[in-house]
């Protein structure tokens, strides 16, 4: 899970190993590129990952959304798991500004820089499986859904965009949530669940058993997944039973094939 504000692209100031599979930018051949001297960012992610190094500021254009001088990571240390992801070259960081961790000097996020220029302080998030997504800023595209468009209020004082989140519904049995409060984070398409949410998910599926070896449920493969119904505010969404397929691993003795669904457990 990468819940966070920073941004950072990889570069030619990493070693050579880091920048093999990747775009790499190289602020020698920018003449807008501007080093930020005395400032660094340290960067930690709840996936354990990391990514840290100097700063610095150029023109950063997302699909003709502008910002003259936003200012970025150009680390020269990133965690291997961002090495090993070779479908990516950095993060933007679509947070709030509070979460940045430049320092001495906090510096804006993209969002943040843009909001005010935007038709409306919004960005939506079209994020599909096995599919090319799209990221859109200032508009809703109401072509781009079905349905009717629900709004809820979020809570941003802490940095992310967070929403109240009581209560889940799994095959009409209701789960109160400890935890009332949600994030929305397009960094992961993993959900990070309370303990009693995950049980209450998969005790119901036979077959499935916690398989601490693989960090995560394993079932069989014909089983049928429910479908988990959430609160997102005071509307309920649907997640498909079928998208907590995470991957196939081993096989069953049982019935000679497995399948494995990602564990996830809040702190």
């Amino acid at each position: 899970m990468k819940a966070n504000s920073g941004r950072w692209v990889f570069n030619t100031g990493l070693p050579a190993r880091a920048q093999q599979g990747h775009t790499n930018f190289d602020p020698s051949k920018s003449s807008t590129f501007k080093l930020l001297e005395g400032e660094s960012f340290n960067i930690s992610y709840g996936d354990g990952s990391t990514a840290s190094g100097p700063v610095g500021t150029d023109v950063v254009d997302i699909g003709g959304s502008t910002v003259e001088v936003q200012a970025f990571g150009v680390p020269d240390q990133v965690s291997d798991s961002f090495v090993t992801d070779s479908a990516s070259n950095g993060l933007v960081g679509l947070a709030f500004t509070k979460l940045n961790t430049m320092e001495p000097t906090q510096q804006k996020t993209f969002f943040d820089n843009i909001v005010s220029d935007l038709s409306q302080p919004v960005f939506t998030a079209a994020l599909k499986g096995d599919a090319e997504g799209s990221y859109e800023f200032g508009n809703i595209d109401t072509s781009s859904f079905t349905g009717e468009l629900n709004v809820i209020p979020i809570d941003a004082s802490q940095g992310f965009w967070q929403f109240d989140s009581s209560t889940a519904t799994i095959n009409n049995k209701k789960v109160q949530i400890q935890d009332s409060k949600a994030i929305a984070d397009t960094g992961t398409s993993l959900m990070l669940v309370s303990d009693d949410l995950l049980t209450a998910y998969w005790e119901d599926v036979e077959g499935a058993s916690l398989n601490s070896e693989l960090g995560g449920v394993i079932f069989p493969c014909s089983a049928q997944l429910p479908d988990l119904n959430i609160a997102i505010g005071n509307k309920m969404a649907t997640v498909a039973g079928e998208n907590f397929n995470f991957a196939e691993v081993g096989t069953d003795t049982a019935s000679g094939e497995s399948c494995k669904c990602e564990l996830s457990l809040s702190p």
